[in-house]
């Protein structure tokens, strides 16, 4: 089998990592419309061959399509307009419906597979692909009534082959639920390190007295701004919607502490404590 990868980034570039030492795959292609990741993903291992779009396109049993959503939206139908029959199209993007819906009546729409592994860092680039990274992850396939069942099965190999628990479920249900467990946990590390840069001038300061829970509230706020604002705006009604329940209880917290109300700042506490049961 042959793989493409369109976008040599994070996740393209750790995926090729796995799928070529577990042996998924023989040869791998890559693109990159920056030339630097293109070249040091060659040089690196990462992929075999760096070649022009339509070449991978035309020379790829599968193409990952591994690019912020919005670059996505704007590349998927002219992709599956290339493919043959027997060529299928996975994206790895972290939002779903409104890509999804863009080719929802596209010929070749059987031979494309909507899914996102639910796995990163805060650092992008080929560099930054790792091995291991799917391992034990949730991939999430969505929409999968909507593809080919041979092009379902073989990105469910896939995600096997990387160790990765499949779940399937519709596109709107996906941008729902990852607006509350991973979108909105960036908009708040975004926001806490400009509050902190903002009220602490010294910078020597945050570095010396930074400790282990602000370095972990603030690690997602290195997070790369090509791939999150298409996030935010393509998932943005859903985001918004979870803003303003944070806000709510950001603003519980405050007044408790205006009024020196160490009662309700206990029952705010402890009912966050419940989450014990489900993250361990």
């Amino acid at each position: 089998m042959t793989i493409g990868i369109i976008g040599l980034g994070l996740i393209g570039g750790s995926m090729a990592i796995d799928l070529r030492r577990n042996k998924f795959a023989d040869h791998f292609l890559g693109c990159d419309n920056v030339e630097l990741n293109a070249l040091t993903a060659q040089r690196i291992g990462l992929v075999d061959e760096i070649v022009t779009m339509d070449e991978l396109i035309a020379k790829s049993d599968l193409i990952l399509l591994s690019v912020p959503v919005s670059a996505a939206i704007r590349m998927l139908s002219d992709i599956l307009d290339k493919i043959s029959d027997n060529q299928y199209v996975v994206d790895v993007c972290s939002t779903k419906e409104k890509l999804n819906d863009s080719v929802h009546y596209h010929p070749r729409r059987k031979n494309y597979v909507a899914s996102h592994p639910m796995a990163g860092t805060e650092f992008n680039g080929p560099w930054a692909a790792i091995p291991n990274l799917f391992a034990g992850r949730a991939g999430i396939i969505c929409n999968a009534e909507d593809s080919d069942s041979k092009a379902v099965e073989l990105v469910r190999r896939m995600y096997d082959s990387l160790n990765m628990r499949i779940i399937y479920m519709r596109a709107a249900h996906h941008d729902v639920h990852v607006a509350y467990v991973s979108h909105i946990s960036h908009v708040i590390s975004f926001a806490l390190a400009l509050t902190v840069l903002d009220k602490e001038k010294n910078e020597k300061n945050i570095f010396d007295l930074a400790s282990g829970g602000f370095a972990s509230t603030a690690r997602l706020s290195k997070s790369n701004a090509d791939m999150w604002v298409p996030i935010f705006l393509q998932n943005k009604e859903n985001v918004l919607s979870v803003l303003d329940a944070y806000m709510d209880k950001l603003k519980q917290f405050k007044v408790a502490m205006e009024e020196n109300d160490d009662t309700a700042l206990r029952h705010l506490i402890e009912e966050a404590n419940r989450i014990k049961r489900i993250l361990r």
